[in-house]
């Protein structure tokens, strides 16, 4: 089978948390032998912003780690017939123009023989509803949706045929229990300050209670104001920068605990909804405590990681598991295993392949067999 991916980026993952999934699903298919074409305009502003920081090394670093997935890239107006040619299924990412995605659904309902997908992973649809609109669905099969909440307002709104439930999951062909070496720290964060979506909520549940217990803490990600570093600094926390994704279980392996600080719109909003770094934390085997957020999928079994509802709650968690290695053994293993047991990029592609059976067009012998 031939799959077309049309995304805002891959190769970066600068503020672009949505390459590391679509990597771990391309590579899951690419092992079931399946084609995979990727597509992504030139100007993406993810690729631009790794560029300026970084370099084209960053880009060529990627090349080497991931050979097997390289985006094709577009400039302008793009000819769609010749990029979807031959191809059985095309997934849209919602980080795409609207006029892309807009085109690709006229393509769709005017006989273009694909199966066509849209797949959100972002809380627009519930923060900015009239942004999301902009994109005209009805000629879609169906919405990939990264949480049950997502897919509700969808339905709702009356902006998809069908809708699924896909979340996020770890790609394990690069999130695994790492050998620790020489431990770099006590707390280790990977995440953007940006938006200001959870400035206060950082404050409350990792900069305070990192500060007060004296801890030896590292913080990666990008969008950091320099008053967000001048805070950090304040708490005697080391902001560290940019990190590649790829490089994020190594940190992990580093330090002796990560914490899950959800953004506001997903925390309050849009419960059930994890975002990847849950999912990535715990295949790498780090114990994890969570900010207040509702697990109302019942993602995670109990003892996957420890949640709070205070920053002193949040203080005292910290010390537990620093203190006490069996709790902190216990919240490893039992979140490796929670990953591994149906939370794996092969496990969504599995249900993603289950999804395109029931929507593909059926073969002249299938229909032939039905009418007898």
């Amino acid at each position: 089978m031939k799959v077309v991916f049309f995304v805002h980026a891959v190769a970066s993952c600068w503020n672009n948390g949505n390459a590391h999934f679509l990597r771990g699903v391309v590579t899951a298919l690419q092992e079931k032998g399946h084609e995979v074409v990727l597509h992504e305009p030139a100007g993406a502003w993810s690729r631009e912003n790794l560029i300026a920081d970084h370099g084209v090394a960053a880009l060529e670093r990627y090349a080497r780690t991931f050979p097997h997935i390289q985006p094709a890239l577009y400039a302008g107006d793009p000819d769609l017939i010749e990029l979807t040619e031959g191809a059985d299924l095309v997934i849209v990412h919602e980080w795409n123009e609207p006029d892309l995605v807009n085109r690709l659904g006229r393509m769709r309902a005017n006989g273009a023989p694909f199966v066509l997908l849209f797949h959100d992973t972002h809380h627009r649809a519930a923060t900015v509803p009239d942004e999301m609109a902009r994109f005209d669905l009805s000629g879609y099969d169906g919405v990939l949706a990264f949480g049950a909440a997502i897919g509700e307002i969808y339905e709702e709104r009356g902006w998809a045929r069908r809708v699924w439930t896909w979340h996020e999951a770890a790609d394990t062909s690069i999130f695994y229990p790492r050998q620790a070496g020489e431990i770099a720290g006590d707390l280790v964060w990977v995440g953007n300050w940006g938006d200001e979506e959870r400035s206060d909520e950082l404050r409350e549940f990792l900069l305070e209670p990192s500060s007060a217990l004296a801890l030896t803490t590292h913080i990666y990600g990008v969008r950091y104001p320099q008053y967000a570093r001048d805070e950090l600094k304040q708490h005697g926390i080391e902001y560290r920068g940019f990190l590649p994704n790829y490089d994020a279980p190594d940190a992990f392996a580093r330090h002796r605990f990560t914490v899950h600080v959800p953004r506001r719109p997903y925390a309050r909003a849009l419960p059930g909804i994890p975002t990847i770094r849950v999912f990535e934390a715990l295949a790498c085997g780090i114990p994890l405590i969570s900010a207040p957020w509702e697990d109302t999928e019942q993602l995670f079994p109990a003892g996957s990681y420890l949640r709070v509802n205070s920053g002193e709650e949040m203080r005292r968690a910290m010390r537990a598991v620093l203190d006490d290695e069996d709790l902190a053994a216990s919240l490893r293993e039992t979140g490796l295993k929670a990953v591994l047991n149906g939370h794996t990029c092969r496990d969504r592609v599995d249900q993603l392949l289950e999804i395109y059976s029931t929507l593909a067009p059926r073969t002249g012998a299938q229909r032939m067999q039905e009418a007898v």
